[in-house]
């Protein structure tokens, strides 16, 4: 048995199974771990929600942005915008089964085992295990009541941005919200900073990747695998933290780790075109 974990697939169906064919993946045996944004910019959300749902239970996804959003569009609280290429999946057949199944999935996952947790976007450092823990719960517990849309028409916005025990409400679900599926940098305190989207070199100071900001799982010697963040094109990250997202929906490559031997396979995006016309954005 084998453990896989997939950065942001975004609707790329095709490089996902030739990703997946690379190694003879087997879901009777295997386990696939998926970064989140599933759907969304890429051509085939809907046969990547099909597959993936169809896969049973070796998977362990978590939900990202872009899959909230769909939630969101769905459920007729925000937009259909047309570069996000959902409407097949919004007017499939299927569409009720397939959003269901969906918002019933997790923001983060653990592995105590493995040692291994993975949110979408990451971990915040003001937060331990204890505390990512209940605040998945939280959220996963509204998404997947019959009030969730009370909850998707209020997770837009980018505050609160401090964590503290006492928050309650819309607004504690909202932190919680932003720090598994938005952040990229804090303030030094940990604080989110919601606003910048550039890559790490070119950040103002003091503002840090999150990952840069010391926290307790690091220091209980959890790693941690994350997408999210295209622009860093899986690079630059401390040991022990896992960038996968590699921008295929963008023209870049669509990245998988085999966790047992820590070894990287790679499939390149069938936009390779578009790469080459544009670099991939700042932020995804």
């Amino acid at each position: 048995m084998s453990t896989y974990l997939i950065g942001d697939v975004h609707g790329c169906i095709d490089e996902l199974k030739a990703l997946l064919a690379q190694v003879d993946f087997n879901p009777q045996n295997d386990v696939l771990w998926l970064t989140g944004d599933l759907v969304a910019r890429g051509p085939s959300s809907l046969d990547v929600l099909r597959f993936v749902s169809g896969l049973g239970d070796c998977v362990r996804m978590v939900l990202g942005n872009h899959d909230l959003h769909l939630l969101a569009v769905y459920a007729g609280i925000s937009f259909n915008k047309p570069k996000d290429r959902i409407t097949p999946l919004l007017e499939a057949e299927d569409a009720d089964e397939l959003i269901n199944w969906l918002r019933r999935q997790p923001v983060l996952q653990v592995d105590e085992d493995l040692k291994l947790v993975m949110a979408h976007a990451g971990i915040t450092p003001q937060w331990d295990l204890d505390t990512a823990k209940m605040c998945a719960r939280e959220v996963e517990s509204v998404l997947s009541s019959d009030t969730y849309p009370l909850f998707l028409d209020a997770m837009y916005g980018d505050m609160p941005n401090n964590w503290h025990p006492e928050l309650t409400g819309l607004a504690r679900l909202r932190f919680s919200t932003n720090a598994f599926t938005r952040m990229r940098y804090c303030f030094p305190n940990g604080q989110l900073d919601m606003i910048c989207k550039d890559i790490p070199e070119n950040a103002p100071k003091p503002l840090k990747p999150w990952f840069d900001i010391p926290g307790p799982l690091q220091e209980a010697g959890y790693s941690i695998a994350f997408g999210h963040w295209a622009s860093l094109e899986g690079k630059g990250t401390p040991e022990g933290i896992y960038a996968l997202d590699t921008g295929c929906c963008w023209g870049g490559d669509l990245t998988m780790l085999r966790w047992e031997d820590k070894t990287y396979f790679t499939q390149p995006s069938n936009r390779q075109s578009e790469k080459q016309q544009s670099e991939i954005p700042k932020a995804v």
